[in-house]
């Protein structure tokens, strides 16, 4: 495959998201029996798999970073051993675009609103959930979930509860771990509006509704508690010029507020209470659940980065700035009975994409797990694991070898465990100078310990985007 920056005259040559750690590779891969250094503990049954882009195609358009082909990349782990496999993900748009020989539009070129009902290319590309025995993939600006087997990562179809998804679902749902119930959420780039809903494990749809909003909005994440959803409306949103052209322009509106909408899980839109704090943007909740007469959510709050665009990136300056996570452990305790909130900064470390026990995802956790975030780069990097304490803010961390930067990890817990943290922490880790990959498995309770078990892999993993575990006694033949 020819890369993007070898294309004389392609601007792509200037995109950093296409080249280095972030390059495709060129094939699907199966690895039946890998080579272990250390010793991998036989309680550690089930999947790490990880979603994001992998262009199928050298792009010759404009490429943002999240516009690439889906594609997991997996590690079953039983008794002692690993096997890893990559795949790509077969959504309606990939298959249509290998049948017509052309690609779909990406959010750097206008909007195609007449494209299979979506705007944009629907790639799966963003998230992975276990919901009903196999994985769901999801995609960011709200897609069809579809529907993988968690071991072999095959495409088994769309998800659309028998029928019934009211339109679309956004990355960064939740499955409740008591019920096994999805929740999910969607938003609409042009109307004013944001959806929710909730299908049982067996993907029959048991409630749906609508919240009405000012104006369009562009929200990443939600948080989810035993009883209730936590709905983001964040002062950044397109631009009036990027609406009027269909063009992906974003700007954060001064002086507008950030609010949370909590809506009964089994509730209507016209429920939702709202909760006014700060101006700030969340990509990424760490946690929610209910406490007394409160709920609690804790996230990565965006703070400045400092950078400026850089003009090496030629018209990839903008792209990579926004990139450049910047965020702070951050927590905000909302009162159903009194409306208030009260907020408070939980750590002064930067980091992103956080990770908690699956288990425990919607009820009080004590533990999260946040990627460390490379500052000496403007580029997207992490260059290792915090792992917090979030009752008493104590931080104990796991650094990288120089050189070597990680994706986001999945906690695996110990069947039949009894601590929070007892498991394991499984990331895929790449050298960036030789390309060379490896499965990193840690102790959730010591990780500054460092792995106990390295899993080598032949092949190259391109850093993307979110992970999940899939617990072994959990998972459904396909």
């Amino acid at each position: 495959m020819e890369t993007p920056a070898a294309a004389a005259g392609n601007p792509n040559r200037f995109n950093p998201y296409l080249q280095g750690l972030y390059a495709p590779v060129s094939r699907e891969e199966t690895v039946l029996r890998c080579d272990i250094a250390g010793e991998l503990p036989r309680e550690l049954w089930g999947a790490y798999v990880r979603n994001g882009p992998n262009p199928a195609r050298a792009p010759q358009d404009l490429h943002h970073w999240f516009d690439g082909d889906g594609m997991l990349h997996g590690v079953w782990f039983e008794d002692g051993r690993a096997e890893y496999r990559s795949r790509y993900l077969r959504t309606a748009d990939f298959e249509a675009d290998r049948a017509e020989g052309c690609g779909a539009g990406g959010v750097m070129l206008p909007a195609r609103r007449e494209r299979r009902g979506t705007v944009y290319k629907d790639t799966a590309n963003t998230d992975v959930l276990l919901h009903g025995g196999s994985l769901l993939a999801l995609w960011y600006v709200g897609g069809i979930p579809l529907r993988v087997d968690a071991r072999s990562l095959q495409t088994l179809g769309e998800e659309r509860f028998g029928g019934r998804l009211p339109r679309h679902v956004s990355a960064h749902s939740k499955t409740d771990p008591a019920s096994g119930e999805l929740v999910f959420f969607d938003y609409a780039l042009y109307e004013p509006w944001m959806s929710f809903g909730v299908a049982d494990r067996d993907g029959r749809l048991l409630n749906a509704g609508t919240v009405e909003l000012p104006g369009p909005r562009l929200p990443h994440d939600m948080g989810l508690t035993e009883n209730y959803l936590v709905l983001h409306d964040l002062p950044v949103v397109l631009t009036e010029q990027g609406l009027a052209r269909g063009q992906w322009t974003i700007e954060q509106r001064r002086g507008q507020p950030a609010r949370f909408g909590v809506v009964p899980r089994r509730g209507q839109g016209s429920q939702v209470r709202w909760f006014e704090t700060d101006p700030c943007y969340i990509y990424h909740v760490i946690n929610a659940w209910e406490e007394g007469d409160e709920i609690v959510m804790q996230a990565c709050r965006m703070v400045p980065n400092g950078l400026a665009p850089n003009r090496a990136y030629g018209p990839y300056a903008a792209m990579a700035a926004v990139l450049a996570l910047h965020a702070v452990p951050w927590e905000w305790r909302m009162n159903l009975k009194s409306g208030a909130v009260r907020q408070r900064q939980l750590d002064d470390r930067i980091g992103e994409f956080p990770v908690v026990n699956l288990d425990r995802a919607g009820r009080r956790t004590q533990y999260g797990y946040v990627m460390s975030i490379d500052t000496a780069t403007d580029l997207q990097r992490f260059d290792g694991i915090h792992k917090y304490d979030l009752q008493s803010g104590a931080c104990r961390s796991w650094r990288y070898a120089s050189g070597w930067f990680g994706s986001e990890a999945a906690f695996a817990p110990r069947i039949a465990g009894q601590d929070e943290d007892d498991g394991w922490l499984v990331v895929f880790v790449t050298e960036a100078a030789t390309g060379r990959s490896e499965v990193q498995v840690l102790d959730a309770r010591d990780i500054a310990r460092g792995p106990v078990a390295t899993v080598e892999l032949p092949c190259r993993v391109p850093a993307g985007f979110h992970a999940t575990w899939a617990r072994g006694d959990q998972v459904r033949a396909a």
